[in-house]
């Protein structure tokens, strides 16, 4: 039998709450006046360092830095 219960309108809609969470931060970070809005677009970029192991041990990191919606 399947449930009565109210869905969220972003599972309806076939998102994931990481997608609308991140849609409704750009939303926001949009709406923002000047200087608010340069510092929080710096605030968004991710910086991360990937490493592969190999033998049991890891090899020099990658470092990258990513701008979500590029």
């Amino acid at each position: 039998m399947a449930s009565s219960a109210a869905v969220p309108f972003w599972r309806a809609a076939g998102m994931t709450y990481i997608t609308y969470s991140n849609i409704c931060a750009n939303l926001v970070r949009n709406c923002l006046k000047e200087p608010f809005k340069a510092e929080a677009l710096s605030r968004e970029k991710v910086h991360f360092s990937i490493s592969k192991w190999a033998d049991g041990k890891p090899e020099k990191p990658i470092l990258r830095s990513d701008t979500p919606g590029v």
